[in-house]
């Protein structure tokens, strides 16, 4: 038999569980209050039903009989929020502190406000619609959140958690809509939202009033705001690209986060933040720079065939400063279309939110596209607008067009002479590039004077490049077959999706490659030659790639762009044959370049720089084979 021995790790293990069960049953102890509060309810039944038993049973109504029952339940649920809530948990105790909302509108903004929270739970634009007819709403069905977190009575509390008591009320013309979370009748954390008619700007605060001695303020606070944006358009990939959280810091600084993928920064003293969706605008403005913000944007479109309802998730978490221990944050929330009229009016830059090009491109747009665009569809159709706008601006590049051709006139009128050097010096490619170099020279002709035009004409084809996509007086104006000249026409739809190019066929992109096509074929005629010699590209691979380009990639851009460029073209292409028949006499520049030939020619600095290089390559060359 084996002999039973003292096992001393197995009285350890039983004298560690039985510790463990009773330090259980101590924290199960209920508090004071708690059986102060069950002692007062079991007294309340014991009245109650002594009250039942003095009456005849039809004198016993339900009211009665539950009526201290009730009471004593109050009692324990009021000790329970005392616990959770400290001094806030007056604000639970008030009837108009419940679950419930307000609403506050004026002729172009409608919003509802939660009492839970305080914060805006709808936002709807009374004045636009989606691409489906149905009303814009940039705020709905929990898509966003303000919440304020603070320390008070040991304990981090969020208003999102909390309940405000609303209270509407009118300074002059405004309605104005305060939310007060309460700690007495006279102690509160209040949000103010104040509408001005016809403004979708709306005067926002947050203040404290007589919570110095409950409010924690030596810890951080912070303003916690997301949203997630709704679609509004037709193609959410194309209204994707132009979605993006933009916001102004450090004085007059401004950028931007990624708009694909996700992307998060930290800024200091930021003044506004814009989570922009293409055509519509959810920002947020500040009296007071917030000292730190951090931002971040989470692109949510990775399938359009299955991501069909948002665009981005944006948040910003901004530190709340206060100011002799207590809150006073003076800010705006604008809530309404991305339109550049609207923003310039504010004079707080918040036209830089806007996608409008940088530098020069950006100044062209402000300064000339969209005044000019402004003036022409205040009297005109959006379309019409277009077209007149193309025209103007193409009659004022014409000076540029018409010195762009000359140069390749003269390039045309030197072919038969260049050809014959070539032909003269064979395989030696550095000798015919001098030889070349010098008879253009002495001719005045030059590719480079051929491109240098053209490349002034750069700046105005860009910014107006940007200029089409972010016009919000474009959005869901037709013009012929397009309905919508801030998003692709359709001519046909295709029973399936071909990548890059998409669902559909678009009309105008279609003509705009076929104009392009015409005028490069024109242009490139006349500079064939030049795609022989070294380092020139290959003109006619340029001439096939762009039209392919628009006809492929701006099949899902907006059809006022496509536009633009089929009108632009088709001028240009007029202008061409004017210049060429009219203007331009093609044997008086062949015996001009003869006269020039025969006079004395001084040579430029950079001309005589690149022959010495090009003489001193080819002494080089020629040392290298000996």
């Amino acid at each position: 038999m084996e002999e039973k021995k003292f096992d001393l790790n197995t009285w350890i293990g039983f004298l560690l569980i039985g510790g463990i069960f009773i330090w259980m049953l101590y924290l199960q102890k209920p508090s004071e209050e708690e059986i102060a509060a069950e002692e007062a309810k079991i007294e309340a039944e014991k009245i109650a039903t002594e009250k039942a038993a003095n009456k005849s049973p039809e004198e016993v109504t339900l009211t009665e009989a539950t009526a201290e029952m009730n009471a004593a339940t109050d009692s324990l649920g009021l000790v329970k929020l005392q616990n959770k809530l400290g001094s806030f948990a007056y604000s639970g105790t008030l009837p108009s502190a419940k679950e419930g909302t307000t609403v506050i509108e004026n002729d172009v903004l409608f919003l509802q406000v939660s009492n839970k929270g305080g914060y805006i739970t709808e936002a709807r634009l009374k004045k636009h619609k989606t691409f489906d007819s149905i009303p814009v709403y940039l705020v709905k069905d929990g898509n966003s959140s303000l919440n304020f977190q603070f320390s008070a009575d040991n304990r981090l509390l969020n208003t999102e958690d909390l309940f405000f008591e609303p209270q509407l009320s009118k300074n002059g013309e405004n309605s104005v809509l305060t939310m007060r979370l309460k700690t007495a009748a006279s102690s509160y954390l209040e949000y103010r939202y104040e509408l001005i008619p016809g403004e979708y700007m709306t005067n926002f605060s947050i203040k404290s009033q007589g919570l110095e001695n409950v409010m924690n303020t030596s810890q951080p606070m912070y303003l916690d705001w997301k949203l997630k944006g709704y679609r509004h358009a037709k193609s959410i990939s194309y209204e994707n690209r132009y979605s993006r959280l933009t916001y102004e810091y450090e004085g007059d600084k401004h950028s931007k986060l990624d708009p694909t993928g996700e992307d998060d920064e930290v800024e200091v003293d930021v003044n506004w933040l814009n989570f922009r969706q293409h055509f519509f605008s959810s920002m947020l403005l500040t009296d007071t720079p917030f000292k730190e913000v951090a931002l971040s944007s989470n692109d949510l479109v990775q399938d359009e065939e299955i991501d069909t309802v948002y665009t981005k998730q944006y948040a910003a978490k901004m530190l709340i400063e206060p100011k002799g221990g207590a809150i006073a944050q003076n800010m705006n929330l604008y809530l309404g279309p991305t339109d550049y009229k609207i923003f310039k009016k504010y004079d707080r830059n918040l036209d830089e939110a806007m996608p409008l090009g940088w530098g020069i491109f950006g100044m062209i747009n402000k300064y000339i596209i969209i005044p000019l665009f402004g003036i022409l569809s205040g009297w005109l159709p959006a379309g019409l607008a277009i077209i007149f706008m193309t025209i103007l601006i193409k009659l004022a590049l014409s000076p540029v067009q018409y010195k762009q051709y000359v140069a390749q006139a003269k390039m045309k009128v030197l072919k038969p002479e260049i050809d014959a050097i070539k032909e003269k010096h064979g395989d030696n490619k550095m000798k015919i590039q001098q030889e070349t170099m010098k008879l253009q020279n002495i001719a005045g002709a030059s590719p480079l004077k051929g491109c240098l035009p053209a490349l002034l004409q750069i700046p105005v084809f860009y910014a107006l490049f940007t200029f089409f996509p972010t016009a919000f007086d474009l959005r869901q104006k037709s013009f012929l077959w397009a309905d919508d000249l801030s998003s692709y026409d359709t001519i046909a739809e295709l029973p399936f999706n071909i990548p890059f190019y998409g669902d559909h066929v678009s009309l105008f992109p279609i003509l705009a490659s076929i104009a392009i096509f015409i005028y490069m074929t024109m242009t490139m005629g006349q500079s064939m030659q030049a795609q022989q010699q070294p380092g020139m590209p290959n003109m006619k691979f340029l001439m096939y790639l762009s039209p392919l380009f628009m006809l492929v990639f701006f099949n899902n851009y907006a059809s006022g762009l496509s536009l633009y460029y089929f009108i632009s073209n088709l001028i240009t292409i007029g202008i061409m044959l004017v210049i060429k028949n009219i203007i331009i006499d093609e044997d008086k520049i062949h015996a001009q370049i003869q006269v020039n030939k025969a006079k004395p020619k001084k040579q430029s600095k950079f001309s005589k720089k690149m022959e010495d290089m090009m003489k001193q390559a080819e002494q080089q060359k020629k040392a290298g084979k000996k």
